[in-house]
C-alpha cells in the first residue's frame, strides 16, 4: 500500500545525494515527509553540493519546498532532541521510514535500540510498530560489526539496501545512477514512480546476445 507519510532520515555518510533526490521524489509524489537531518548530514551536504541549508527546521522546510516546487504543507523537519515531534511516537509513526544514506554507526545505533536522539528513536518506534524501515548502506569494505547488526535487523524485518547502482540501464551521468537506487527504495515503499525504465522495458537489451 503507498504510504501517506514517510519518515526520512539523512545522515553523515558520503552519498547525500540519495537522500535529497528520495526526498525531491516524496514531495512530487505528494507523499507527506517528516525529515531529520543528523548534524554531520548537514556537513557533508554542504560539502558534497552547492545547497546552503539553514540552521533552523523551520527554515530547512521552506528551503526544500522552495528548491523542490513543494507544497509547504507536505514538509516537516525536525531538528535532533525534539522529542514531542510525531516521529517519537508510536501512536503517530508514520507509514515507513527510510534512512538515506546510513552511516555505520546509525546502523549500530539502530539494532541496538540506543534512540539517543530523534532520528534512532524514530527508527526504534518504526521497528515496534512493524512499519517498513529501509536504510541504505553507505560503507565499503563491510566488517563483522556491520554485518552482524545488518543480519540482526534483516531478521527484525528491516530492508538492508546498500547503496548499490545497476549499470545494466548505461547510466550516461551521475545523477542517473543515483534515480537508479532512489528507484528501488521508492519500489520497496509501494510508490508508483516513472524516473527509470524498469528492466526490459525497453528494446535497449539484446536477448538474443551469446556469451
Amino acid at each position: 500500500m503507498k504510504p501517506n507519510i514517510v519518515s526520512l532520515a539523512i545522515t553523515g555518510a558520503s552519498g547525500a545525494a540519495y537522500g535529497l533526490r528520495l526526498l525531491d521524489c516524496l514531495l512530487q509524489y505528494k507523499i507527506n515527509v517528516y525529515l531529520m537531518l543528523s548534524a554531520p548530514a548537514q556537513i557533508v551536504i554542504a560539502q558534497e553540493t552547492d545547497l546552503k541549508l539553514p540552521g533552523q527546521p523551520q527554515d530547512t522546510a521552506r528551503y526544500f519546498c522552495q528548491l523542490y516546487g513543494a507544497d509547504p504543507d507536505l514538509l516537516q523537519v525536525f531538528g535532533p532532541k525534539q522529542w514531542f515531534s510525531p516521529p517519537a511516537s508510536g501512536s503517530s509513526v508514520a507509514d515507513a521510514m527510510v534512512v538515506c544514506p546510513c552511516t555505520g554507526g546509525t546502523l549500530s545505533a539502530i539494532a541496538t535500540g540506543a534512540s539517543d536522539n530523534l532520528l534512532e528513536r524514530a527508527a526504534d518506534v518504526t521497528i515496534k510498530e512493524q512499519r517498513p524501515l529501509l536504510l541504505l548502506i553507505r560503507e565499503m569494505p563491510l566488517s563483522v560489526i556491520h554485518l552482524e547488526n545488518m543480519l540482526k535487523l534483516a531478521r527484525l524485518g528491516v530492508s538492508i539496501m546498500p547503496a548499490s547502482p545497476g549499470l545494466y540501464h548505461h547510466p550516461k551521468s551521475v545523477e542517473q545512477m543515483v534515480d537508479f537506487v532512489v528507484a528501488r527504495m521508492l519500489d520497496q515503499l509501494h510508490i508508483p514512480h516513472n524516473i527509470l525504465p524498469r528492466w526490459m522495458d525497453d528494446n535497449s537489451h539484446d536477448t538474443n546476445t551469446t556469451l
